[in-house]
């Protein structure tokens, strides 16, 4: 079982799995939607020669939820700089991110270009997201449930309007991190979002050993 450090993002305390140390940058992963963090060091992660951390996103795992709802790839996005803030004193982190994690590791890629050296985008729940233009919303009341995900993350997040000229901007943002290709596409399934990204200039398609390899290496 790995080391848990919480931080604290505005309400809702945001738990950090330790789940390897090491010598240089900081590898962080970010789930998919409705996961949690894994729990011990995945087998691909081993080659990584840094320290390893996982965030559970808010509503996920260990992290706990907001009263009601009130998802947003967005505020997944703060969930992943809070996490920056407690790692990046030591340096500038990598991350791979899956599903809705993958989403949110571009934004942070591009928001946060001067530390973030690298970040892969890999398959898994929620990577689709939902309509790519402005839609009409939906507003339900979901019964509670005793255990993570949150309904409301699930529901929420699974309708997240993914414009495909808008994930476009956080490649061009990541450019400013001075790598030539800061954003590595490791997924075999491109929604449309994805696949706009992936004809970026600065974007390499890769598997996700080669591209830590390569990331390890910069």
């Amino acid at each position: 079982m790995s080391a848990v450090t919480m931080l604290t993002h505005n309400r809702v305390q945001l738990a950090l799995h330790h789940l390897s140390e090491g010598s240089g940058r900081a590898l962080l992963l970010l789930h998919g939607l409705g996961e949690a963090s894994p729990v011990s060091l995945p087998d691909w992660a081993e080659i990584w020669p840094g320290p390893v951390r996982a965030l559970d996103f808010t509503g996920h795992g260990r992290s706990t939820a907001p009263a009601g709802g009130g998802y947003s790839a967005e505020i997944m996005l703060a969930d992943a700089d809070a996490a920056l803030a407690a790692l990046v004193e030591h340096g500038p982190i990598t991350v791979v991110g899956r599903g809705l994690g993958a989403y949110v590791a571009l934004m942070l890629a591009g928001a946060r270009a001067a530390d973030v050296r690298g970040a892969v985008l890999c398959d898994g729940p929620g990577l689709a997201g939902g309509a790519i233009g402005p839609t009409s919303q939906s507003f339900v009341a979901l019964p509670p449930r005793e255990l993570p995900p949150d309904p409301y993350a699930l529901f929420e997040l699974s309708r997240d309007l993914r414009p495909p000229d808008y994930a476009t901007l956080f490649v061009r943002l990541a450019l400013e991190s001075g790598l030539d290709e800061p954003i590595a596409v490791a997924a075999k399934v491109r929604p449309p979002w994805l696949a706009a990204v992936a004809d970026e200039v600065g974007v390499a398609s890769a598997t996700l050993d080669e591209a830590l390899a390569t990331f390890a290496a910069v």
